[in-house]
């Protein structure tokens, strides 16, 4: 083929998928087509940890099979862990979800409120919120990070709210928990379902709790479920709330990993 054909035929083909392009398409995540999902899924919370949980239960089963010394002690200890994996699965699988109901069927929301979910990850609680919400709107922020949380990313938590039915009161921003980008009293139920202890500062824990405080509303609802030692310290530095454990369900694990609820109402 003549080399000047080619080059007409190359600027013809651009030219045409140009054309073809609509005219308002953007690289933004805002307006890339989301993933078709039949129903939410949330992912798995810290998916190396239960991997690595499994692997080394399974190492110790397999060992107490080949080895006498220690046959016993070996295959208790893989039993242990598998049963550890098992536990920590079912809770961020199904556990966490059932806890959350049952807490935000206890906040009592009327169902026109302002609702903000800071670390919403794939939208567990955000959607679970943004169902109670026929008049309201339910936010959530993340920085999007996959270590947390498996397939952590906007257009996840979107496709999610899609499948739940509630696209239409459900909006996603990429923010920092220690620097919200709204205006105080904003929101009238702030919520967080163990993000704020992946702050590595306990200065910069208490920021984001801080922060949270400050973008409620008076009279409105702060409702954090983290580890009992974070737990304690976000209560003892706002100075109040009721500390309340979140019982097996909330188990990664085992007790020793327990998720505990700090419910604050900020004052009139």
């Amino acid at each position: 083929m003549p080399k000047n054909m080619s080059k007409n035929m190359s600027k013809n083909m651009s030219k045409n998928m140009s054309k073809n392009r609509p005219k308002n398409m953007s690289k933004s995540w805002k307006d890339s087509p989301l993933p078709e999902v039949q129903w939410p899924r949330y992912g798995v919370d810290a998916p190396g940890f239960p991997a690595l949980l499994g692997a080394a239960g399974a190492a110790c089963c397999l060992a107490a099979g080949r080895w006498r010394p220690g046959r016993n002690a070996l295959a208790t200890a893989g039993t242990a862990l598998l049963a550890q994996t098992g536990i920590y699965l079912h809770t961020t699988l199904q556990g966490k979800l059932r806890v959350w109901k049952r807490e935000l069927d206890r906040a009592a929301l009327k169902g026109d409120e302002q609702v903000l979910d800071l670390g919403c990850g794939r939208g567990a609680v955000l959607i679970e919120a943004a169902g109670r919400l026929p008049t309201g709107r339910a936010v959530g922020v993340d920085l999007w990070s996959g270590k947390d949380q498996s397939g952590n990313r906007p257009e996840a938590t979107l496709a999610n709210a899609a499948a739940a039915g509630v696209a239409d009161r459900v909006e996603v921003q990429t923010a920092d928990m220690t620097e919200l980008p709204f205006a105080d009293g904003s929101f009238d139920v702030v919520t967080s379902a163990l993000a704020i202890h992946n702050i590595p500062l306990r200065e910069r824990r208490c920021r984001a709790v801080d922060e949270a405080m400050r973008v409620l509303r008076p009279g409105g609802q702060l409702l954090i479920a983290d580890f009992w030692p974070m737990a304690r310290q976000y209560a003892d530095h706002i100075g109040q709330g009721t500390l309340r454990g979140l019982g097996p369900a909330y188990w990664y694990g085992g007790p020793w990993l327990g998720v505990t609820l700090l419910h604050a109402v900020k004052e009139r």
